[in-house]
């Protein structure tokens, strides 16, 4: 399947969907993105906006059903995206990277992008939940992001599969 990104989606995936305030608005419309991409999507939560509900509730779900469920995914989108991934990493098995959107000024020669960041997450890291800053990251940056992201895969090579068994030995 093609989409506006030039990136074609070829597996359909399980992806968990998780958020607060803050990133209730984003997590809605990237729900609805990520199903026309033709993937499974469950909604952990908030299912409505309260301004006084807490992050941890929520992202703590989707990274128990990541951490049980080895083929999915898990998005989590707040205010940062940061606090959103500590709650997820604090559960063995789940790699979370965070994305809050390009940088607002020129990057330079030879600076590599925000973009680059999502693509490394997953072939050196294998990340298995993205973490969206919504107060950070436009609605069009997120979509991209999140396509490059489910679309890469993890590179398998030795040594980052090394690293990754190092960080698992980590949680004993």
């Amino acid at each position: 399947m093609e989409h506006g990104f030039g990136i074609k989606i070829v597996d359909k995936m399980r992806i968990y969907f998780a958020g607060d305030h803050a990133g209730f608005e984003l997590k809605e419309k990237l729900m609805e993105f990520v199903r026309s991409l033709g993937h499974e999507v469950f909604d952990l939560g908030p299912k409505t906006y309260d301004e006084a509900d807490d992050y941890p509730d929520f992202c703590a779900e989707a990274a128990k059903a990541v951490a049980a469920d080895h083929d999915a995914r898990g998005i989590i989108i707040g205010g940062s995206g940061q606090g959103e991934a500590m709650v997820a990493n604090r559960f063995r098995g789940v790699r979370a990277a965070v994305y809050y959107g390009s940088p607002r000024s020129d990057l330079g020669s030879g600076k590599r992008s925000d973009l680059d960041i999502i693509k490394l997450s997953r072939e050196h890291n294998d990340s298995n939940v993205l973490a969206i800053g919504a107060r950070f990251a436009s609605e069009a940056e997120a979509k991209r992001a999140l396509t490059l992201w489910l679309d890469t895969s993890f590179s398998g090579e030795a040594r980052h599969a090394r690293r990754l068994q190092k960080i698992d030995e980590l949680n004993h």
